[in-house]
């Protein structure tokens, strides 16, 4: 579907792009596995570090574009990114990490704990299985120390134990350069999330390309976990104009 929607639409302008979006419909997290910047780099026949300076525009313009159509929560895996107006949040495990980065997030958390603009998670040291093993670790402490009954065990208690507490779970999972698996990123969260898989390297991914995995997603029925015939509302096709 990916390689469908954008030779459908690439006459478009990504003003006209935009507009196709329906703003009622557009998720209110987005993941984003962001492969590929050593294979740009290596194809222009530059340092690697060139391939992650580049990606970071790339970041620069989802955070940008979120900010713009009000999606509230960008997670994404790579070196720390901060601008304006973004909450900063670490996951996974970071007091793993040397004394002097820890250091730096523990920070860049505290200074930013006032942004509302927008959540910016990022996975440092992470890793989705080790995730869930911390967090039953603490749920069984919990257990042993008398705070918590076997019996009252259910996902939405143990979600409360993950690092990603008080997030929404994605909608939207994005893997850039043409890998098409989650290589054990957010587990547990992804559950009912939709993926768009595209083979553009990262560096290369910037504000068309995110519209035309915002218009993709749109086109989707989502059930979670549900039949067709469960679901309240029937299946829309095509695009829904935004509202001039």
């Amino acid at each position: 579907m990916t390689k469908g929607i954008a030779a459908t639409l690439e006459h478009l302008s990504e003003t006209e792009l935009q507009a196709l979006l329906d703003p009622e419909t557009l998720p209110q997290h987005i993941a984003i596995i962001m492969d590929g910047n050593g294979r740009w780099a290596a194809q222009r026949g530059l340092p690697r570090m060139a391939g992650h300076t580049e990606g970071i525009k790339s970041v620069r313009d989802m955070m940008t574009l979120c900010g713009e159509l009000g999606i509230r929560s960008l997670t994404i895996e790579m070196e720390a990114l901060v601008e304006k107006g973004a909450r900063f949040r670490a996951i996974g495990r970071v007091n793993s990490l040397p004394e002097s980065a820890l250091a730096w997030v523990k920070k860049v958390e505290r200074e930013t704990a006032h942004c509302d603009k927008l959540n910016l998670t990022v996975a440092l040291s992470y890793g989705g299985r080790s995730e869930i093993v911390d967090a039953v670790r603490r749920l069984a402490n919990d257990v042993r120390q008398g705070r918590i009954e076997p019996d009252a065990i259910d996902e939405s208690l143990l979600e409360g134990y993950l690092s990603t507490h008080g997030l929404p779970d994605p909608d939207l999972l994005i893997r850039t350069s043409g890998e098409t698996r989650i290589s054990n990123f957010l587990l547990w969260q992804l559950a009912y999330t939709e993926m768009y898989f595209t083979p553009i390297l990262w560096p290369d991914f910037r504000r068309r390309e995110a519209l035309l995995a915002l218009l993709d997603y749109q086109r989707r029925e989502r059930r979670f976990g549900k039949t067709r015939d469960q679901m309240q509302e029937p299946l829309v096709e095509g695009f829904r104009k935004s509202p001039t």
